[in-house]
């Protein structure tokens, strides 16, 4: 076993200081040398066989298990240092056969029809809602923030998100508004409260809208937001501005017509759409096979290349794409130090085994985004040339006006209840 390990890590890790061991035997060292030193322990032979068989699989497995101990380092060193070892658009050569098979299923492991969307979104949203409370920001954002500048607070840099995309949003007092994906109602909220609009909110998750209406409610905005239990492809009425955030992501790359058609379909025609989403750099691929098994089932993160062919075939005009870098990494290392902060309480509403889940989703998610090319896209839509102004600074000027307006609300930022 000691010399399946020495072969296949040797060729694998080329720069880092990395020790592994078995179980109590002889440790083994790859790397340079370079870097924070991280030492590996496994408990057995068996889990260490059963890592070679599958490794994207395994590695979260083994963890969550406990079928490996850190001697030294962290979860975070650990996977920093081997996601940092290969380019972003190619895996270790012991792993290229499950992703040639993964990426040749992915259309049928994607196929997310209705009841499938739904289910699937329940697995991660309709968790206990104060495991969310542990990690996020006060207004609950569950998605790139946007940080202005080094150093900001992650309640400051999600209510800059907010503001960023209720700037190309370009609302007009009383314009309708849909919001596909409103999770828990922050950004539809903020566009009621600071624009006067008229918003309806779709989601899929019961949990999340529970807490939206009630949130409404608590804020006297019934009357002009909207949250709905439904499925974005059955909403019927026409809207002045569509805006999607954290939630292309579950479409699933055989919808992608369906989705923008749809979209094309609910705009109206001087209308304006914002979609924000994950990204990947490099290309089509498939889904993290551990990711689609523990956190999001039916999920997958596209590339530029697979979306804008069906923004063209919708007939919807890309007016501006921003790519938003490291904003991600940023964003998941504040959840991360958040919830290990808040380990036990999670522990206490789980077990250890989630928490090492949930930790090693966070930790591997935001090294993906260091280290494996995934970025955020904004990417504004309209169905004509002249619906937007023709350069960029009106961004800069509403959000100014409405950090103006911000400074000036008496609103907090709390959840229902609080």
């Amino acid at each position: 076993m000691e010399r399946l390990l020495r072969i296949g890590l040797t060729r694998f890790i080329r720069s880092g200081n990395l020790r592994v061991s078995i179980a109590d035997g002889k440790p083994l060292e790859f790397g340079d040398g370079t870097g924070t030193p991280v030492a590996v322990r496994f408990v057995s032979r068996r889990a260490l066989l059963r890592l070679f068989l599958n490794p994207e699989l395994r590695l979260g497995e083994a963890y969550m298990k406990g079928d490996f101990v850190l001697d030294a380092g962290t979860l975070a060193d650990l996977l920093a240092l081997l996601m940092s070892q290969t380019p972003h658009d190619s895996v270790p050569y012991f792993a290229r056969p499950q992703a040639l098979v993964r990426y040749g299923r992915r259309r049928i492991d994607q196929f997310n029809h209705r009841r499938r969307a739904r289910r699937n979104v329940a697995h991660h949203y309709d968790l206990d809602g104060r495991l969310y409370s542990l990690f996020l920001d006060a207004d609950r954002q569950y998605s790139c923030a946007y940080f202005e500048r080094p150093g900001q607070s992650l309640d400051d840099a999600q209510l800059a998100k907010k503001r960023h995309l209720a700037a190309k949003l370009v609302v007009k007092n009383g314009q309708r508004v849909l919001d596909i994906g409103s999770g828990w109602g922050g950004l539809a909220l903020y566009l009621a409260d600071y624009l006067g609009a008229r918003v309806t909110g779709v989601t899929l998750s019961d949990e999340q809208l529970k807490l939206a209406r009630g949130r409404a409610a608590e804020r006297q905005l019934a009357g002009r937001v909207d949250f709905r239990l439904q499925d974005y492809r059955d909403v019927t009425e026409r809207f002045d501005r569509i805006v999607s955030v954290g939630m292309f992501e579950h479409v699933g790359v055989g919808h992608y017509r369906t989705f923008f058609n749809k979209c094309a379909q609910l705009l109206s025609d001087d209308g304006v759409m914002v979609l924000h989403s994950i990204g990947r750099s490099e290309g089509p691929n498939a889904t993290n096979p551990w990711i689609e098994k523990y956190i999001f089932p039916g999920g997958y993160i596209p590339a530029l290349s697979e979306v804008l062919p069906a923004i063209e075939r919708a007939g919807l005009i890309v007016a501006d794409i921003e790519i938003l870098r490291l904003h991600y990494a940023e964003t998941l290392k504040a959840w991360r130090e958040r919830f290990l902060a808040h380990a036990e309480e999670a522990r206490r509403l789980y077990d250890d085994r989630f928490v090492r889940m949930w930790e090693f989703y966070l930790v591997a998610s935001e090294m993906a985004f260091r280290h494996q090319g995934l970025m955020v896209f904004q990417i504004q839509l309209a169905k004509r040339i002249d619906a937007v102004p023709v350069t960029r600074d009106y961004i800069a000027r509403e959000e100014e006006r409405l950090r103006r307006l911000e400074r000036g609300s008496p609103l907090p930022l709390r959840m229902t209840g609080e």
